[in-house]
């Protein structure tokens, strides 16, 4: 069983060396930055806690394929739409303003979202790739039938994953399963909120609480996949070992949700940034 697959992996590990590489060059020189156009103005709406409607504003909309130019940065749009379904920029700069936040049916369309992206099923065709050439599960056999099976599992253990992650438990907890972007703040503590994730998350209402859909929902996953992945090792000390392994994984993930904006700004890369609210009085309010 997997939490994500390698090749997203490879492309988080390879986007955040860029931005290591980028940091040590920004010293040298300073490039100016495309000038772009603000997004449109976002009405605000209404979020009610213990019984107290406060304002709220939705995140703006992932940013499409088609404003990525060329190939290689559609490609990369692809692979980061993905990354950044589940990465939200919290409005500070108005008082008492926060983030609306999922309802039930929300939820489940963030599950749905997740699983069926062009990139889950490039990911799990990978995956069922590598576990066909290692002969993983050998009861399922090689071939066209062999890789059908391989598939089918893979894909299994994302689909699951995602449902606990982003629906079920977070339903049962009333937890945002969002990654809260922290943006403001010197690089050290942006990375330390990042890994703060695996073990604080968000409630409903913006409040911290313990983050019970990242192992919970992992730790189910592992036992689950058990039941279709004959060739998993049983016991505690391999469910134990796999579970940490993916925490550690959507912790490396994280880290990538948080530093994307800077990647994407360094690279004249589209981004989904803070929204731009638009008052009562019809005056845009620009952080």
């Amino acid at each position: 069983m997997r939490s994500q697959t390698p090749a997203l992996a490879l492309a988080g590990i390879v986007l955040l060396a860029v931005l290591v590489c980028g940091d040590v060059a920004h010293g040298q020189e300073s490039p100016a930055g495309p000038v772009e156009s603000p997004p449109a103005p976002v009405p605000l709406q209404q979020k009610t806690t213990i019984g107290v409607a406060i304002p709220c504003v939705q995140p703006p909309p992932l940013v499409r394929l088609q404003d990525y130019d060329g190939p290689l940065k559609k490609t990369v749009g692809l692979f980061v739409r993905k990354v950044d379904l589940k990465a939200v920029h919290p409005p500070h700069y108005v008082p008492g303003l926060a983030l609306c936040s999922l309802d039930l049916k929300d939820k489940f369309s963030l599950f749905v979202q997740d699983t069926f992206d062009p990139v889950t099923f490039l990911g799990v065709g990978f995956d069922a790739g590598i576990d066909q050439a290692t002969n993983r599960d050998p009861s399922f056999g090689q071939g066209g039938a062999g890789f059908g099976k391989r598939f089918g599992a893979s894909f299994a253990d994302q689909a699951s994953f995602k449902f606990f992650k982003d629906f079920a438990y977070p339903s049962i907890f009333s937890e945002d399963p969002r990654y809260y972007r922290l943006i403001d703040g010197s690089p050290g503590r942006r990375l330390l909120h990042a890994l703060d994730h695996a073990f604080v998350a968000h409630r409903d209402n913006g409040h911290p609480m313990f983050n019970f859909s990242e192992w919970l929902g992992t730790a189910s996953v592992v036992v689950l996949s058990n039941t279709y992945h004959p060739g998993n090792e049983r016991g505690f000390d391999p469910a134990a070992e796999q579970v940490g392994y993916n925490v550690l994984e959507d912790m490396g993930f994280d880290v990538l949700r948080e530093f994307w904006p800077d990647i994407a700004h360094k690279f004249r890369l589209p981004f989904r940034d803070e929204p731009v609210i638009k008052n009562p009085d019809s005056t845009p309010v620009i952080h």
